[in-house]
């Protein structure tokens, strides 16, 4: 999906089609039931919310502050201080393959919650089309996408997985009826941006790692999680219930959990 430099929406027969471009990607809604654009006013702005509040690029956001120690855990939100705690519970449930505190940010500190707040932000945005009446949409935030319903009666989305070695070609498709997540991580776009806690160095040991499940918040994590652990991630993700995943190597090879859709690969 290219960034747009400007936010386009379209409106249709039973629903609306729009793409803004925030948190550094464009987000992409296809909305498909019959309450049009409701609410999307209000998901866009929670977007620039998040943005504003958790972006590491902005060097006045309340993390970057809180980061560089012009603000403490008692001048933020509620809402800052709840991802920070879910940072730690990813950190311990991980081993410390997820680590918002070990990673260096753009803004010259080292807290940077960025693998989970896109994740998050658009499973919230998703909320809060649900709660205008929505019921069948797909919200893509640069590839990781939340689900709700069918993309029409009796027929569930098709979701295309981008080849890490052709940017023109699929690797698998997947279907999906809502609620469903799809998060991918990976090398194949911006080059070896994934930070391993362990070493503070840049990883690369796959091509892509994607993971499927009920909640992008998680999925997103997770995907993070497995690309810092290289295959044997595969085995950690089998205990997380509801979630699968798979991995592609640089040479095209194909792995995933026992649970993944084999009609997707």
């Amino acid at each position: 999906m290219s960034v747009v430099s400007s936010p386009t929406c379209v409106q249709h027969a039973g629903g609306a089609h729009h793409i803004e471009s925030v948190m550094g990607t464009a987000v992409a809604f296809d909305i498909r039931d019959t309450a049009g654009n409701a609410g999307l006013d209000d998901a866009v702005a929670w977007l620039h919310h998040v943005d504003e509040t958790f972006s590491t690029y902005r060097m006045d956001s309340p993390i970057s502050r809180l980061g560089r120690g012009e603000i403490t855990l008692e001048d933020v939100s509620d809402e800052v201080r709840s991802i920070l705690f879910l940072c730690e519970r990813l950190r311990a449930e991980t081993n410390g393959a997820f680590d918002a505190l070990a990673v260096p940010a753009p803004n010259g500190t080292n807290l940077d919650p960025s693998g989970v707040v896109k994740g998050w932000s658009i499973e919230r945005a998703a909320e809060i089309l649900e709660r205008h009446g929505h019921t069948d949409f797909l919200i893509n935030g640069g590839g990781d996408i939340a689900i709700r319903g069918t993309s029409a009666p009796d027929r569930p989305w098709r979701i295309g997985i981008r080849s890490p070695q052709d940017a023109s070609a699929v690797a698998m498709t997947i279907d999906a009826r809502g609620p469903y997540a799809v998060a991918t991580s990976g090398s194949y776009e911006r080059g070896a941006h994934i930070i391993d806690p362990f070493t503070g160095a840049p990883i690369a040991e796959l091509a892509s790692v994607t993971v499927i499940g009920p909640d992008l918040t998680f999925a997103d994590a997770y995907a993070t999680a497995v690309y810092v652990m290289g295959e044997v991630g595969l085995e950690w993700l089998v205990d997380k219930p509801g979630y699968e995943g798979c991995v592609i190597t640089h040479e095209g090879d194909v792995r995933a959990t026992n649970g993944w859709p084999r009609s997707a690969a």
